[in-house]
């Protein structure tokens, strides 16, 4: 249990099970839902609204005058983390405990907002900004869950604040850069299973060991904090020709560091007392290679090979930097060794434009997992993913248009998760299981032009 809530806090970034629905790792591509109806195909190389720049701010210099749109995406999961725990201990005689511990919808639905502006300066120069969410949701379990040890509760809420600028070089070619600023808050916490109270109630438990156990439903770890950190991105577009155009587009890392507090009874031993503590993390860099081709006067099909560097996401240390020190003194805390890796996204999209009112949309992706079978856990049970997008635009009136996008994504191939930590050295707490889900995401985008 000891290091359980820094384990944990990580989840709480990545918003535990949740995420690995959406996309590899702890990341979410739901920036709009014009992109949302074709799986996010193309989307560095395409301008349809102010939205755009999300993805490629040179994209920026395709748009003409003002423009808005906002909007969001409902997501609804459906996760579930199946298995045993297993207690192995001396004082449980020669064979181990095994319990079943499936925990079903763990994560709830949540809406994902965003807002974009654009504004063309000159034929050269388009500013905007760009206001959405790149992390959220929750994931929760009862307190007193057999497998409550590795986490009863993960939160995480982010808004991503970005000015970004474009210029026109030619009739080809655009760039275009921006800021990255984002702010993150999160809690997380760990519980005593229920059947810890059986172990109590074992009465060859010698006292002083029945004493160090804390009775099922028991808050053993808890953090939260928050934080801001800052990044940058910067892309390009190339318009081949009049039917033709690639676009590229780079995001920085960005480093948090969730500064906070820890309680529960592991860290203060009981005491009513709160730890300063704080955990930083790096969100990967990742990179967008799209292309838009115009296959007739209604028809285009685009592109994406996406990139995200989690190979940094390799060790999660904890600080504790105040007076005051959790039980045993300690200054920081390995608290994990994660070592995910560099994964691929590649999507596949269609337009067509029906008349001069509706555009329908559609498209389909791979989402690889950034993490190996062995590294697996429960509070990251990343996996494969499949994306399957439709989509339609209605052009209201000349200045206003809405687009609706649903996508079903399910997992691809096995999810496969072994855990094991201790029991406050008494005994060997083993969870074997895999995880398993899908999930419904269905969005509404306003573009305005003024």
């Amino acid at each position: 249990m000891k290091k359980t809530v820094l384990t944990l806090a990580i989840s709480a970034i990545v918003f535990g099970a949740t995420t690995q629905v959406n996309a590899a790792g702890f990341q979410l591509a739901e920036y709009s839902a014009t992109g949302l109806g074709r799986a996010f195909a193309g989307e560095a190389a395409i301008a349809d609204n102010a939205s755009t720049q999300a993805r490629n701010p040179a994209m920026l210099a395709y748009l003409e005058g003002r423009q808005v749109s906002a909007g969001g995406i409902y997501v609804m999961p459906n996760v579930d983390v199946v298995g045993d725990v297993g207690i192995s201990s001396p004082l449980l005689g020669s064979e181990p405990l095994v319990i079943g511990a499936d925990a079903y919808d763990v994560a709830d639905n949540a809406f994902v907002p965003n807002f974009y502006y654009s504004n063309q300066l000159n034929d050269q120069w388009t500013w905007g900004l760009a206001v959405n969410s790149n992390y959220g949701l929750a994931t929760d379990i009862p307190v007193a869950d057999a497998a409550a040890i590795f986490g009863s509760k993960t939160s995480i809420t982010t808004v991503e604040f970005n000015p970004n600028v474009a210029f026109r070089v030619d009739d080809s070619f655009t760039v275009g850069a921006g800021l990255r600023v984002v702010y993150g808050e999160g809690e997380v916490s760990a519980t005593a299973p229920g059947w810890i109270d059986a172990i109590k109630a074992n009465p060859n438990l010698p006292a002083s060991i029945n004493a160090r156990l804390p009775s099922g439903g028991t808050n053993l770890k808890s953090m939260e904090g928050d934080d801001v950190g800052y990044g940058w991105k910067a892309g390009a577009s190339w318009q081949i020709n009049s039917a033709n155009r690639i676009g590229l587009a780079y995001h920085s890392s960005v480093d948090l560091k969730l500064d906070g507090h820890v309680s529960g009874v592991a860290y203060n031993g009981g005491q009513n007392i709160e730890i300063e503590g704080y955990l930083p993390i790096e969100l990967p860099a990742f990179a967008e290679l799209a292309s838009y081709h115009q296959l007739t006067e209604n028809w285009a099909m685009h592109a994406s090979v996406n990139w995200t560097e989690w190979s940094v996401f390799e060790q999660l240390v904890a600080y504790f930097p105040g007076d005051v020190k959790p039980v045993g003194g300690l200054e920081s805390d390995v608290v994990k060794e994660e070592n995910f890796k560099d994964n691929w996204r590649y999507a596949l999209g269609t337009t067509y434009t029906l008349n001069d009112q509706w555009t329908l949309r559609a498209g389909m992706a791979l989402d690889k997992t950034a993490v190996d079978d062995q590294h697996r856990t429960t509070t990251i049970p990343d996996s494969d993913r499949l994306w399957f997008s439709v989509g339609t635009g209605y052009q209201v009136s000349k200045n206003l248009n809405v687009d609706v996008g649903v996508t079903y994504i399910r997992t691809h191939g096995d999810a496969p998760i072994t855990e094991t930590q201790s029991l406050q050295n008494i005994a060997s707490v083993s969870f074997t299981g895999e995880a398993t889900g899908d999930v419904w995401l269905t969005g509404v985008q306003l573009s305005y032009k003024m």
